[in-house]
């Protein structure tokens, strides 16, 4: 029996430290969506974990809210530690204690969820779009450079009210707009594990390239730049293409 028991122990320890990152997901997307509950219903209608198809693939996007206001996209990370971007920069660093991590930067990712959702959403001219990165772990934001809103989870209402003084959408295209993301969003679990496998393989193949300073958006050849902030690497093809990526001693 103690063995059975230390077997099962050992068996949920290690699916935890598995899965600890999209555990860590999970628990802040859960926050930012507890959040959006304090937005009135009859303004704002509230999608949480929508995946998409586009004609480029697939797009998961962890909140969309659609109001008379314009489109809300709120990328949210639940991280630790400091957190330092630009946000032109291809990643950003979190740093705990003297260990630096780099993570992709989230206003990127965000913009690209915001053209899945113009592709999909074309019918939709007047809709203006709003991206949010709201960090709704224990992080300290140090030294973000952005024009895009990056918050905390506890400013997350306040940033969304912050644009009530300019309506751009009559209601009914809010109700249409609801009805058509309704209509289009992927709940299929495989479907969702399968969009999970194509984005890490997009990503491997993103960071082999750049391994081998090769741009990964043109192709071009990688070259060292200096910076304000240091040397960098940047696509030759500037300003054509505005890839960079972090220097490597």
């Amino acid at each position: 029996m103690e063995i059975i028991l230390l077997l099962i122990i050992i068996a949920l320890a290690l699916a935890f430290t598995l899965n600890k990152h999209k555990i860590k997901g999970v628990l802040g997307e859960s926050r930012v969506s507890n959040q959006l509950l304090g937005l009135p219903s009859e303004e704002y209608r509230i999608f949480n974990d929508v995946l998409i198809k586009t004609s480029k693939g697939s797009s998961q996007i962890d909140h969309v809210v659609v109001s008379v206001y314009g489109i809300f996209v709120i990328e949210t990370k639940n991280y630790t530690g400091w957190i330092f971007g630009n946000e032109d920069s291809e990643y950003w660093t979190q740093t705990i204690y003297r260990r630096k991590t780099k993570f992709r930067n989230p206003i990127k990712q965000n913009w690209a969820h915001i053209y899945a959702l113009r592709e999909v959403l074309s019918e939709f001219k007047k809709a203006t779009y709003h991206p949010i990165v709201v960090f709704a772990g224990t992080a300290e934001l140090k030294n973000i450079t952005a024009t895009v809103p990056v918050i905390y989870a506890s400013e997350l209402l306040q940033t969304i009210y912050e644009r009530k003084e300019s309506p751009t959408l009559p209601i009914q295209e809010v109700n249409d707009i609801a009805d058509k993301l309704n209509g289009i969003n992927i709940h299929d679990n495989e479907e969702k594990r399968a969009h999970v496998r194509w984005a890490k393989k997009q990503a491997y193949e993103r960071e082999q390239k750049e391994k081998s300073l090769i741009c990964p958006k043109c192709g071009a050849e990688l070259v060292v730049r200096e910076g304000r902030y240091g040397r960098f690497y940047g696509c030759k093809n500037y300003p054509n293409c505005t890839h960079t990526s972090r220097y490597k001693t």
